[in-house]
């Protein structure tokens, strides 16, 4: 089922998620609907947050990436499940990359990162896993693990990047936004 994304300015958006303590049906039909939704936006990630629940809970496709060559190794199989995933190391180099948000609809803004990370989760079945630093899957895990400590891309934008970008947020804050998928905004 694919949920309504929410959209900057909604609360939940900014709060910290819980951990996920079993795999119940209610988890389950949650990750389904989240890999819809995904899928439905043409997403790589999607937080819990973006569908307005608020369980420590993400899934991610990159295909795209792998369909560009630009992922490292064997692409694991896709789409991919993290319950409670936890960033327990990350490189000291750092990168950029343009960056976009479903809950951030037509906006997209180059944000520094670190280069590689290692996190530490519970997949689809809830079986503890590792996954092993690489370059497009960590971005998109940062990305995604930031969401659920109610962290949004734009925040590591500089002050005056921010600024720059203040008119637009607030009236997307407001109810003033649109995308070509079903979005849960503010009421202006």
């Amino acid at each position: 089922m694919v949920l309504p994304i929410y959209v900057y300015g909604e609360a939940i958006l900014r709060q910290p998620t819980l951990p996920v303590e079993a795999l119940t049906p209610d988890v389950e039909a949650l990750v389904r609907s989240m890999i819809d939704t995904m899928h439905g936006a043409d997403g790589v990630g999607l937080a819990a947050p973006q569908v307005g629940r608020r369980e420590r809970i993400f899934v991610a496709d990159v295909t795209p990436f792998a369909e560009r060559g630009t992922l490292e190794g064997d692409v694991p199989p896709q789409p991919m499940t993290f319950i409670n995933p936890e960033i327990v190391w990350e490189s000291d180099e750092e990168t950029d990359f343009e960056e976009g948000c479903l809950s951030i609809p037509d906006l997209r803004e180059t944000v520094w990162r670190p280069e590689r990370v290692r996190l530490r989760y519970h997949d689809e079945a809830f079986a503890p896993r590792e996954h092993p630093p690489d370059f497009e899957l960590a971005r998109v895990i940062q990305h995604e693990v930031d969401h659920l400590d109610g962290v949004l891309f734009v925040d590591h934008l500089s002050p005056f990047r921010r600024r720059m970008l203040q008119r637009r947020l607030r009236n997307m804050a407001r109810g003033d936004v649109s995308a070509e998928y079903p979005i849960h905004a503010a009421e202006g």
